[in-house]
């Protein structure tokens, strides 16, 4: 979690609010952890900043969804598989950001890639979804709504604003879609990294341990990372989610030059050579 108690994230939302008049939304991430988060703190100030949107990922998010829907929040899931995107329509969610193979950070057991698990998506959900993974430009949106999403989620790690070290930004422009490692995957917690070190390092252990290994066997390189990696900069002090897309991001716009971009690029896809194959 970016923000590492409730009070900080209450500050966050609030200092979002003297920048836009725009509706905006918060992650909230349920995965394991060494120490488990404030969630009730977390909810709690979400639904008194006055959020209206929350993006949940990783575990069920059916304890919190009474309180979020009571406060009138739309709840999107993050799902990496069509079972799981049905369940969370199922228990009221109001759209899913259904998430590919290709995605950093934690891709699910099933290895389908976005070519055929957004089409798989459309066939069976009845609310909105919207694709994640991959996801970097107009070519991206175009893609993604031919393929029955109605938009794309991406992250921003690669923009001037982001706040994360300098170093950080550089090693994604640097890397290529070759450059990421799955770990993790003898525990049932795949993770999509950058390759460094640290990475190799814990697939050194994975293969020498086996069906044996431990989250302890691999808690120097994974667990508390983070701070050191993002904000100090160091790109080997442990591993750190990365998707494949690095291989499609070549510089550092603003926010606002990545977002013209994406829209002219999918308008012109649409308009000009889309358009062209029908005439």
């Amino acid at each position: 979690l970016t923000q590492k108690t409730p009070e900080l994230l209450a500050q966050e939302i609030a200092r979002c609010r003297t920048m836009t008049d725009k509706p905006f939304g918060v992650n909230l991430t349920f995965l394991p952890s060494v120490n488990p988060p404030d969630y009730p703190g977390y909810v709690k100030a979400i639904i008194e900043g006055g959020v209206k949107i929350v993006e949940t990922a990783g575990n069920n998010p059916q304890k919190w969804m009474p309180a979020l829907k009571e406060a009138g929040i739309k709840v999107i899931h993050k799902c990496t598989s069509v079972r799981h995107a049905l369940k969370a329509e199922s228990i009221g969610c109001d759209a899913i950001s259904v998430d590919g193979f290709e995605c950093g950070g934690h891709p699910g057991e099933d290895d389908i890639p976005n070519f055929i698990l957004l089409p798989r998506a459309a066939e069976e959900l009845k609310i909105p979804f919207v694709a994640s993974g991959g996801m970097a430009d107009g070519r991206s949106l175009v893609a993604a709504l031919a393929l029955g999403a109605e938009g794309i989620n991406m992250g921003f790690i690669a923009t001037q604003e982001a706040p994360v070290h300098e170093n950080v930004k550089q090693a994604i422009v640097a890397a290529s879609e070759l450059d990421t490692r799955l770990i993790m995957r003898p525990l049932r917690n795949t993770e999509r990294v950058l390759t460094n070190s640290a990475t190799e390092r814990v697939l050194d252990k994975e293969r020498a341990l086996g069906a044996a290994i431990t989250f302890a066997d691999i808690a120097p390189e994974v667990a508390g990372v983070y701070p050191r990696i993002m904000q100090q900069g160091d790109m080997q002090a442990g591993v750190w989610s990365c998707g494949m897309v690095a291989g499609l991001i070549h510089d550092v716009p603003s926010v606002q030059q990545l977002i013209d971009s994406i829209m002219s690029q999918a308008e012109a896809l649409i308009s000009q050579r889309l358009a062209g194959m029908l005439r």
